[in-house]
């Protein structure tokens, strides 16, 4: 049996927490994938030094995730075509914005047997659709792509304290392989075929955490994040019912890409952080983000603005009222206490 050449695109925080996973796991797996897997790193400088060299010499993400060691056979590359050539498994954790950018200097590139796996939280959003990021790899680069999501904090996985996360899989012989790609005992794989159904959680929950990050820095309690939950939840299911339909299936809201993901991101997570911090200081979102990320960017204010888009074209904002009250307060200038009164 031919074994799997694994590259991985990207390589911040939550890339480098899989990137540990992936590259032990290839050595326990040396039957089903090669030793070596390459990484593409976006190339910065830090102290005046290359990333991708303080990666290949110190086995260490020292931007992104400092102080956890990655792997002697993870392989930073900063260019993307050399990276993926010959790859047949692809793991894409890259910011939603690029996916499009990326998969098109990759075409060509792969092996004819590629097939990929998303671990990008976030939809393709317009008025005139919307669109997986699975879907928008396969139809890039012409090749099968499940999804990856769950509870996943990148710090606390890279630092294996115990948590599960689901993979959506159409093929039941490509989630096998995957499941072995990123099993471990403290990181915890089910997998399921609603590929559908783990995207769309995986994104609409970081606008939910943003709300739940207002409600943070306005001081209210657990019984208010709370409802903040459910009723992001209720939208959630409401908005894969409207415009999925039977694609997206009512088990999966119970997988750890579902509530689970919801509960962690509502307490912790950068869109929950930054939400606060935009109540309690009054600081625009872009100049928090740049304050208090360390170069990643918030998701789910930009996913709310493009589920407000998205609807208002079919004038249903009123049918989503927690999605529409976070766009109100983020682009519209209105008082926080709105995600309160008028949810």
């Amino acid at each position: 049996m031919a074994v799997e050449n694994v590259c991985i695109i990207g390589s911040g925080n939550w890339g480098s927490a899989v990137a540990k996973i992936i590259g032990n796991n290839v050595l326990n797996h040396t039957d089903s994938f090669e030793k070596t897997v390459r990484q593409w790193v976006f190339e910065e400088q830090v102290n005046g030094e290359n990333l991708t060299d303080i990666i290949n010499r110190e086995h260490e993400n020292v931007k992104y995730l400092k102080g956890v060691k990655l792997p002697e056979n993870i392989v930073a590359v900063p260019d993307v075509v050399e990276a993926c050539k010959g790859a047949t498994l692809v793991v894409f954790v890259v910011p939603h914005q690029f996916v499009r950018g990326v998969c098109e200097k990759m075409k060509g590139h792969l092996a004819p047997n590629a097939r990929a796996i998303s671990l990008i939280k976030g939809l393709e959003i317009t008025s005139s659709g919307v669109r997986l990021f699975s879907e928008e790899i396969s139809r890039i680069l012409d090749i099968p792509c499940a999804a990856l999501s769950g509870a996943n904090i990148a710090d606390e996985v890279a630092r294996e304290k115990f948590c599960e996360s689901t993979i959506g899989c159409p093929s039941v012989e490509d989630g096998v392989l995957f499941h072995r790609l990123f099993d471990t005992a403290y990181f915890r794989i089910n997998v399921i075929q609603d590929h559908v159904g783990v995207q769309l959680c995986g994104a609409l929950k970081n606008v939910v955490a943003v709300g739940a990050g207002f409600s943070d820095g306005l001081g209210y309690g657990s019984n208010t994040k709370a409802a903040i939950i459910r009723r992001g939840l209720m939208e959630i299911r409401k908005f894969g019912q409207t415009f999925f339909g039977d694609a997206v299936r009512n088990e999966t809201f119970f997988e750890s890409c579902g509530t689970a993901d919801l509960i962690t991101t509502c307490f912790g997570g950068r869109n929950r952080k930054v939400a606060e911090a935009f109540v309690l200081t009054g600081k625009p979102i872009a100049t928090l983000e740049a304050e208090l990320l360390n170069g990643q960017k918030l998701q789910g204010t930009l996913t709310a603005q493009e589920v407000h888009e998205f609807l208002s074209a079919r004038n249903m904002e009123s049918e989503f009222p927690l999605f529409q009250t976070v766009y109100r307060i983020v682009y519209e200038g209105q008082s926080p206490d709105l995600i309160i009164r008028e949810i």
